[in-house]
């Protein structure tokens, strides 16, 4: 169940509800606006519990105090919003998240919130209310698809309480906005969170073509000897071991007029076991995430279908399952890329650069003016860079740099990764053009040099997620699971 969230014009103390929700910079010990008005209700009740509480107002502390009937809403909780100087859209996504899990904790039916962050530090009332729309559907995010008994009571309505009804029409349009961005990446967790004897290729064919017919887009499908037609020989490879065929999607959002074309490449590996260099054990869990890039790219074009910005977006999926047979690809084989480039195979376990380079191909010989292509690449990305930076590289300085200033401004980090001659060096074969692996020395950035040896001229970036697309345990607005990065950055980039 998703929160209905809505916008009235009103006082704050008019409204009723089962909780209340205003904030409290750090340092500050006799609140005002909102807040004020909240505590000069209640009789001054908020000012002593901080002082008696020792509330400092850190970023994400919390207050929670009961009105015992003096004003219409049963509960108040008090948010902390961290240092002023320090404040933005990214605090209020948190506090937003923290806001929203406090109230299903308390079962919370109803929630009214103070906008957070209106007038401070130059941010809008719309970049406000998409910030707090964010965080709470993100935060409230769930997937309990399989459960028999879920315990946790939901929040049905959220509503944001504004005094000045200038400023109505602004946080409506931010709630809109901010509703479709949400909606989509938790749609894109609940892909990549969903089992893999559910999300097969065949699956995301055909959830993908239903998504384009719902929403207006183009979807094609290649299969079985259309693959073979279209020399996806890695894709091929890969996918040929396994009882589910492989398939190669392809989404369009073509608007007339538009100022650029964008393709977006994304790895759908519904599950990787490792092929014939088989993963131990241990590393075959959360395998089914292997695909989170292709569902990233699925979300991405979810937004722009329905906020429809003047750029052309392409998605071009190579999906398919890495398991063991008797017709494995092996360790030793060389295959054929489709642009002609040959490939000794050195682990079957580094598979998604082999799918991804046929996809590549594709993407490279459509005329498109940058290339992004996102994937859970390499374990190597992860030992780096932990879970909370996704690291870029990629032939073009200025698009990885406008990609990593969105996603600084969505928050979701990223960290450039070098690509040198020397780390190409590292996959020169003795028999083929390239290798596929090499050492671990420098793994994220190997699997970086290989993937450029199919784009071509066109600007390229290449985004490793392999540590942000899912998190052991949950932090600020991101759950325990799949993360949904980086729809909320692409979408940032390409809105401009």
């Amino acid at each position: 169940m998703k929160v209905d969230i809505s916008v009235m014009q009103g006082d704050l103390v008019q409204v009723g509800c089962d909780l209340l929700v205003v904030n409290l910079f750090a340092g500050v010990t006799a609140p005002g606006g909102g807040t004020g008005a909240v505590d000069a209700a209640l009789g001054g009740w908020i000012s002593k519990a901080i002082a008696e509480q020792d509330f400092k107002g850190k970023l994400n502390s919390m207050l929670l105090l009961d009105t015992h009937g003096k004003i219409l809403a049963t509960r108040v909780l008090v948010v902390g919003l961290g240092e002023r100087e320090k404040f933005g859209a990214e605090q209020i996504r948190q506090v937003s998240s923290t806001a929203i899990k406090a109230a299903k904790k308390v079962k919370a039916n109803t929630v009214v919130t103070i906008l957070h962050g209106a007038g401070i530090a130059g941010l809008p009332a719309d970049c406000c209310a998409q910030a707090v729309t964010e965080g709470a559907l993100l935060g409230d995010y769930s997937f309990s698809k399989y459960k028999s008994k879920n315990e946790e009571v939901p929040v049905a309505k959220l509503i944001m309480v504004e005094l000045d009804a200038a400023k109505i029409a602004d946080i409506e349009a931010g709630v809109s906005k901010g509703t479709v961005i949400a909606s989509a990446v938790n749609v894109t967790r609940d892909l990549s969170n969903e089992p893999p004897n559910v999300v097969t290729p065949q699956f995301l064919a055909e959830y993908a073509t239903n998504m384009s017919e719902a929403l207006g887009l183009q979807c094609t499908i290649w299969s079985g000897e259309k693959l073979v037609e279209e020399r996806m020989n890695c894709l091929l490879a890969v996918g040929r071991a396994s009882a589910n065929p492989p398939c190669f999607i392809r989404v369009d959002y073509t608007p007339d007029g538009a100022s650029k074309r964008v393709a977006l490449v994304g790895k759908g590996l519904c599950y990787d076991s490792g092929g014939l260099s088989l993963k131990p054990a241990e590393h075959m869990r959360h395998m089914k995430t292997d695909m989170a890039g292709a569902a990233a790219v699925l979300g991405v074009l979810g937004v722009i279908a329905k906020l429809r910005p003047g750029v052309v977006v392409s998605g071009f999926l190579p999906v398919c399952e890495n398991m063991v047979s008797g017709t494995s690809y092996k360790v030793d084989d060389v295959l054929t890329a489709r642009n002609g480039m040959t490939i000794e195979i050195d682990n079957t376990d580094a598979e998604g650069r082999l799918v991804l380079a046929d996809a590549l191909s594709v993407a490279a010989d459509g005329g498109f003016d940058e290339i992004i292509d996102i994937a859970t690449l390499t374990g190597g990305c992860m030992v780096a860079l932990g879970r909370r930076w996704t690291g870029i590289m990629g032939n073009n300085q200025p698009l990885i740099d406008a990609i990593s200033a969105a996603g600084d401004t969505v928050g979701e980090r990223m960290w450039n990764l070098p690509l040198d001659e020397e780390i190409r060096e590292m996959l020169d074969s003795d028999i083929a053009d390239i290798k596929n692996s090499a050492s671990r020395e420098a793994s994220a950035s190997q699997g970086g040099v290989f993937l450029q040896e199919f784009v071509g001229d066109t600007p390229w970036a290449h985004l490793d997620i392999a540590g942000t697309s899912m998190l052991d345990k949950e932090r600020a607005y991101e759950p325990k699971g799949c993360t949904g990065v980086p729809v909320r950055a692409l979408v940032e980039y390409i809105l401009g």
